[in-house]
């Protein structure tokens, strides 16, 4: 299918700000699950342009300005056309050796009720039928609930508060599929998706898991699958912090508010309803000042902005 996507995350500076420098990772790679049609990446109204791949082999770009600002609109736009692959990542250029992904960081690192959880998952000793098993029973234990958890909360800490959002669900399975000895990453993007009646608003978080013999596996955990022609992958990492499609660091005094906001449609065929759509979203998509950042999983951005 082919997908329309505007997410935008305007930042507000209550006395302004002097200085910005803000990383971006917000432009998707094409492989067998998912083809780039067209994508633009803009700051102020300004495109981005430079983006060059990193250590993972993700695309990102560094935006620095030394002037005053007020608030910095960040706008990435595009279509992608996506096929399921039935949760298998191929065709993607990697760059670092899967071992990396065993490494354990502050938001990855098991406690004792996390390692006894993993386990007693069943699945025997087959490392996909565990990995399976392990997707489906993290919200048993931790069921989704907004605001429980925020950017710095640990896989460790939202385990034994038994609550979280996508980026804890993510983190308990990185974390429990490295106890497994298996590399385990953290994975930004966006989902098509709805909640009940309401479309989802947000960017995303799940994890992809190095199966021997089957390569690299995206896993859902929040909604107990893997991942299919639905999701689209931006960038990953170790953690989420790692993984985090904005981080920025601003010179600015007085209150700093965040609206993130994340619009996702199938595109149709026809290329009037297409423009349609897309100008619908852009309606949709202008935010307000927040005063605190919208979310608490930090998959959006450093600051905490992010979804389900």
């Amino acid at each position: 299918m082919q997908l329309l996507i505007r997410h935008q995350t305007v930042y507000y500076y209550g006395a302004g700000s002097s200085r910005a420098i803000m990383l971006l990772r917000l432009h998707p790679r094409s492989h067998a699950g998912q083809t780039v049609k067209d994508w633009q990446v803009s700051v102020n109204g300004e495109q981005v342009t430079d983006f060059t791949a990193n250590g993972y082999g993700d695309l990102e770009s560094l935006w620095i300005r030394n002037e005053r600002m007020d608030a910095i609109t960040i706008v990435a736009q595009g279509t992608v056309e996506t096929v399921d692959t039935h949760g298998v990542l191929s065709g993607l250029e990697e760059r670092a050796n899967s071992r990396l992904f065993l490494r354990e960081t502050p938001l990855t690192t098991p406690t004792e009720s996390l390692r006894t959880f993993v386990a007693d998952v069943d699945g025997g000793d087959d490392v996909l039928a565990k990995l399976h098993a392990l997707t489906h029973a993290i919200v048993n234990e931790v069921p989704y609930r907004a605001g429980a958890t925020n950017a710095d909360t640990s896989a460790g800490e939202a385990f034994a508060m038994g609550a979280g959002v996508c980026q804890d669900h993510a983190q308990i399975f990185i974390a429990g599929a490295r106890l497994l000895g298996v590399p385990a990453r953290y994975v930004t993007g966006y989902l098509l998706a709805q909640e009940g009646d309401n479309p989802l608003h947000e960017t995303h978080a799940w994890a992809e898991a190095l199966v021997p013999g089957l390569g690299w596996i995206g896993f859902d955990a929040s909604n107990q699958m893997c991942v299919t022609d639905h999701y689209v992958r931006i960038a990953c990492g170790l953690d989420a912090f790692d993984a985090a499609p904005v981080r920025g660091l601003v010179t600015a005094a007085g209150d700093i508010g965040i609206d993130a906001d994340v619009r996702i449609a199938q595109a149709s065929d026809d290329e009037g309803e297409r423009q349609l759509q897309r100008q619908q979203q852009q309606h949709g998509a202008a935010g307000e000042p927040g005063g605190e950042a919208r979310g608490s999983n930090g998959a959006d951005d450093d600051m905490g902005a992010g979804g389900r």
